[in-house]
This record gives structure tokens, sequence and C-alpha cells, in this order.
């Protein structure tokens, strides 16, 4: 092997490195979150739907905003982008950790905000960054790699938000700080620019500008309708902004000499197959992790932190599968491995519509893992597909793209499924089953057993149309792929 190989060879897992910080930051973060939640209402002396807006405010912001971020990216360069990300979620992590209670959370939610522009710099720069630093033919693994820290964060965060909400809350925030320096500095030291960046060329400031408000506004109209907490007036009047929005989009677009977002990337089959196959499965699952925590937290009577724990066989089965389809899928490519994964996460989702408060334990556990494990055999192998299948320079937006789809898959997921859980159950109840745990009995239990079937039969369709969409993806190398 020479020099240049072995050197080629080192920054592979250098980039890794500094990915994987990002990875586990941010999914330690969300999960460690649910835990605090209960502390942080008693201190910040708010309500719920300041605490609902603190969970969704970040993953509004961060979806809106990934194919802005995914173009310039590809103009400016993804080091710097990905660098500033950990500086600005880092920034947004001290802040929340200094929430004061005379704001009564509202200040928390803008630096969730601002926490949600740093994810979104992150989120959408980590796959490309990888796929840059790894040579053809290994991208799979190097992304299965980047996927255990997802994985792991999940798993541990629940844990690590339960140990330090019982020092104090805020340091569920402010843990973030030490790591986040750590990363931007390891970061700035460490990753390299390898595509050549263009000269001259122009960013797509009506565009942007028109599909943010648009998309902002139409998903803040859909989590609004999915936790009908305020006037309906302000949710009619979101959904008038969100066409207005993109219909300005639409009819810019059409006359931008250098679009914000790149139709002509969907021209080639491979990518589009695998983009809608990652929306149809994100709307699939996006909500059932939540719907699970309040079935444990209501009809199976667990505090938070004994939920979030319960909830380990998913994020084992995700990791433990990931690194192995995604080295697969380098070899024999994406069509067959993506397709498998959700056949058997259709499974898992058909056994978790049979639960009931009275179902045992191992067999719950089973279901999440098929569930997670079939979703880590479909996301290393599909994501190869969907950045390999462009040429480097347009990395940054095909991974904002695919980005895009999964956040608002989720988005409109949690929309679908909640109605059907907890639209009957009372607001009171609610409350207390997602803040506090403790159990749910009588018409509310009856009522939530037989919408979370509901929810999961529908995630179970929805599955099964996500691999018949994969199975249409064209038969591939991923040798034969890429620049």
């Amino acid at each position: 092997m020479s020099s240049e190989e072995d050197n080629w060879r080192g920054y592979e897992w250098t980039a890794l490195s500094v990915t994987t910080i990002g990875a586990l930051l941010a999914s330690i973060q969300g999960s460690a979150l649910l835990i605090a939640l209960p502390e942080i209402l008693t201190h910040l002396q708010t309500d719920f739907i300041t605490i609902m807006w603190v969970l969704l405010g970040y993953l509004l912001v961060t979806t809106a905003l990934v194919p802005v971020v995914g173009r310039l990216a590809d103009m400016f360069g993804r080091k710097r982008l990905y660098n500033a990300g950990f500086a600005i979620f880092t920034l947004g992590s001290l802040l929340c950790g200094l929430s004061q209670p005379q704001f009564h959370g509202w200040d928390l939610v803008g630096y969730r905000l601002i926490q949600g522009v740093g994810g979104a710099l992150l989120f959408t720069n980590s796959a490309a960054i990888v796929t840059d630093a790894f040579r053809k033919g290994r991208v799979g693994l190097g992304l299965g790699v980047n996927q255990i820290a997802f994985a792991a964060g999940f798993m541990l965060g629940p844990v690590i938000g339960g140990i330090l909400t019982a020092i104090s809350w805020q340091l569920v925030f402010l843990v973030n700080v030490p790591l986040g320096v750590a990363g931007t500095i390891w970061g700035i030291l460490r990753l390299r620019e390898p595509v050549l960046l263009p000269a001259r060329q122009s960013f797509d400031w009506p565009g942007s500008l028109t599909f943010t408000v648009g998309l902002g506004s139409l998903l803040s109209a859909v989590s609004l309708v999915a936790f009908p907490l305020i006037n309906a007036v302000y949710v009619y009047a979101l959904f008038v902004c969100s066409f207005i929005g993109l219909g300005a989009f639409f009819l810019v677009e059409r006359r931008a000499a250098q679009p914000m977002l790149d139709f002509r990337l969907f021209q080639d089959k491979l990518f589009s197959f695998a983009c809608a196959a990652n929306a149809l499965n994100s709307l699939a699952r996006g909500a059932v992790l939540f719907v699970l925590i309040f079935f444990l937290q209501g009809p199976y009577g667990l505090d938070p932190l004994w939920a979030g724990i319960m909830m380990a066989p998913f994020g084992a089965a995700f990791m433990l599968i990931g690194p192995v389809s995604g080295y697969l899928s380098d070899s024999y490519g994406s069509r067959g491995l993506a397709t498998t994964g959700l056949l058997i996460s259709a499974l898992g989702l058909l056994g978790l519509s049979t639960v009931v408060s009275t179902t045992p334990y191992w067999l719950l556990a089973f279901y999440m893992a098929l569930m997670g494990g079939g979703s880590g055999f479909f996301g290393s192998p599909n994501t190869n597909a969907v950045m390999s299948s462009v040429v480097p320079e347009k990395r940054g937006t095909a991974a904002g793209i695919n980005a895009l789809l999964m956040n608002t898959g989720q988005m409109l997921s949690i929309a679908i499924a909640f109605p059907l859980v907890l639209s009957r159950i009372p607001l009171d109840v609610m409350f207390q089953v997602f803040l506090y745990g403790g159990g749910m009995h009588g018409t509310s239990l009856a009522i939530f057993e037989t919408g979370m079937s509901q929810a999961f039969l529908a995630s179970f369709v929805l599955t099964l149309m996500a691999a018949a969409v994969s199975a249409m993806r064209p038969a591939h190398s991923f040798g034969a792929l890429g620049g």
C-alpha cells in the first residue's frame, strides 16, 4: 500500500471521528431532553404548550434549513459549514442551560431554535463529509459506522439525562459545551475540503427565503393540528402563509439561473427511488418512538427514565446492524439490502400493532428489535445510494434533499399518528403521562391502545409501500457510481 493510500485511509477515520462527535451530541441531546422535561417545566414555571415548542421548534428549524445548508455547502465548503454548526450548536446549548424562570420557558424555546440552526449545519454535512472522505467501495462502511453514533446516543441519552437531571436539569444542555468546543477545534484542525469549490456561483436568496418561510409555516401548522394547543385562526393563517411561500418558491425556481434545489438530480433513477423510499420510511417511522414512549409511560406505568431505558432494544439492534449493512452495500449495492430492511421493519410494526398493556416486555422488546434492526439494515445502504449517485460537487445538495425528505416525513408522521392515539384523551391525562409517567387506566387506556394499534398498522402499510418503491431502484454496484 502506497504512502498516499495510507494517508487517505488515515483521513477516512479522522473525518469519521469528527462526524461521530456531532452525531453523538445531537442524538444524546434529543433523548436526554425528554427525561429532563418535568424538571424544566417546574423550574421555569412554564406550561405544556411551551414545553412542546421546546421539542418541536428544534425540529422545525432543522427541517426548514437543511436544503439551504446543502446548497451553501456545495458553494462554500462542507468543512466551514460543519465547523460553524458545531460552534452554533454549542452556543445554543450554553444559552439553553442559562434559561431563566422569569421568561417562563420562552427564552429556552428561542435558544433551542439556535441549536436547530447548528443541528441543520451538522446533520446536512455529516453524510457528505463521510462520502467525500471514504474511497469508492468503502462509503457504506463509513456511513454504517457513523450510524453507530446516532444509535449509541439514543440509547445512552435517557441514562445520561436521568443522572444529570438528578443533579441539575441545566447540565443536560451544558454537558454539550465542552464536547462541542472539542468537536469544533478537532474539525478545524483535521477536516479537509476534498472537493474543488466552484468559482463565481450565485446563491438563490429569493428561493431560499420563500422556501424556508413556506415550509416552516407548513410544518408549524401541521404540528399544531397534531397538538391543538392554540386558537385555530393561527393555524389557518400558517397554512395560508405556507401556500403563498411555497407557491412563490416554485415560481422563483423556474427563473433562477442557479436554483437552491437542483431538481435535475431526480432524473437519476437510483437517486429518485432511494429518496422516495427514505421519505416513505420516515413517514412510517417518525412517530413510532414517541408513541412507544407514551405507551411505556402510560399503559406500562413507567417513569420517563425507565421508559427511555426500556427503548434500548431498538437502538441496540440499529447499532449492531447498521455497520454490517453499510459494509455489505459497498459490495452488493443497496436494492436488496434496503428493501429487506424495510420488510423486517414492517414485521416489527405489525407486531407492535398487537401490543397492549398486558403484553410481556420480552415480546415488546422483540418487536422493537425487529423494527430497529430493519431500520439499520435500510439506513446505511439507502444513504450510500443517495450520496454515491451524484457527482461530488452536488453531494451537499443531495444530502440536503435527503435530510429534508426524512425530517418532513417524521413531522408529518407525528401529525398523523398523534391524533389517532391521543385526540380523545383529556389534555390533563396526556400532560401527566408525557411528563411524569405513572400509568393510564379505564377509558383512556382503551382509547390509547386502539389508537396505537391503528397508528402502527398505518406505519406497517407505509413501510410496505416504501419497500415496493425501494425494490424499483435499478440494480447497481457502488464501485461504478459517483465521482
